[in-house]
């Protein structure tokens, strides 16, 4: 073992991580299957998703953080503004840019979806004892703790 983060062996350590990507894609569609309720397309959801828990942002760096282009981010905020779950607002720092953030209605949206989808991924865990359920907080914790540094990184690597 020669430091924390090298102590399993490459081949353990990809087979894990390819039980957990299997598992996570798993969890995913099941939770998924309750977002039909919030009456959003999934990449509607997806984007409102990334105003109401990550905060306003230009259309360009929702179109960033969604992994699409400009244009089609554009015709879904258009969408969403539409239907009153987000606005769009001249940003304080350039009066040439343009914010869009969340409406109320657009965070009782997302709250209520993500509250059904916990509620769904809790009746998957009704089974587990307390061990078994403490055994996952700290596996949450960990991949909480990797997806961090993986991102305090990249932000350092960008500012320099």
């Amino acid at each position: 073992m020669t430091s924390r983060g090298q102590s399993a062996a490459p081949s353990h350590r990809q087979a894990v991580a390819d039980r957990l990507h299997s598992a996570a894609i798993h969890l995913v569609r099941t939770v998924a299957s309750v977002d039909g309720q919030m009456g959003l397309s999934p990449a509607r959801a997806s984007a409102l998703s990334v105003l109401v828990f990550g905060g306003p942002r230009t259309v360009g760096g929702l179109a960033a953080a969604e992994g699409v282009r400009s244009p089609t981010m554009t015709a879904l905020v258009n969408g969403l503004v539409a239907d009153g779950l987000a606005r769009k607002r001249v940003s304080n720092d350039d009066a040439r840019s343009v914010i869009v953030e969340p409406t109320a209605k657009g965070r009782q949206v997302l709250t209520r979806g993500r509250a059904r989808r916990v509620a769904r991924l809790e009746e998957l865990m009704v089974q587990f004892d307390d061990d078994e359920l403490e055994c996952l907080r700290r596996a949450a914790d960990l991949m909480e703790r990797a997806v961090a540094a993986r991102d305090a990184g990249a932000s350092a690597r960008r500012s320099a």
